[in-house]
């Protein structure tokens, strides 16, 4: 009898892996556009400076490959400046740093990481019901 697969708790275990970084990547998102109005303590001083995941590759369950974020990085662009000699973050010249925060890619960002969390779902919901489907076939 040839031996089969679990092929299916493999493909559960890899999406599994792709809902916790996508998880981590949200939350990285969210930090990001909490901060994204936030300027430095000091004047002069640098504000908060937009964060990356990094993902790589893992080893998961049943020898497949999944994906779990290795680090967080901050992002090296330039800060944005705006005149405000009256701020207290302001540099000698009244300019004042704010993050290098854009809300519009932080909010596609966002939406690209439900929409890959969302599909690492329907694999697991998927293979479940195959699963059980396979199951209700061998009873009969």
């Amino acid at each position: 009898m040839p031996q089969i697969k679990p092929t299916a708790g493999v493909a559960q275990a890899v999406a599994s892996s792709g809902l916790r970084a996508q998880q981590a990547r949200m939350r990285i998102i969210a930090e990001n556009i909490a901060n994204s109005g936030s300027t430095s303590r000091t004047a002069g001083g640098d504000p908060y400076r937009r964060q990356a995941p990094v993902f790589e590759p893992t080893k998961v369950a049943g020898g497949g490959v999944g994906v779990r974020m290795s680090k967080v990085q901050p992002d090296k662009t330039e800060f944005r400046q705006e005149y405000e000699p009256g701020n207290p973050s302001a540099d000698a010249k009244g300019y004042v740093k704010l993050p290098n925060v854009n809300g519009l890619v932080e909010a596609l960002d966002m939406r690209e990481a439900q929409r890959a969390y969302e599909a690492n779902l329907n694999v697991i919901e998927t293979s479940r019901a195959m699963q059980s489907r396979t199951l209700d076939l061998l009873k009969r």
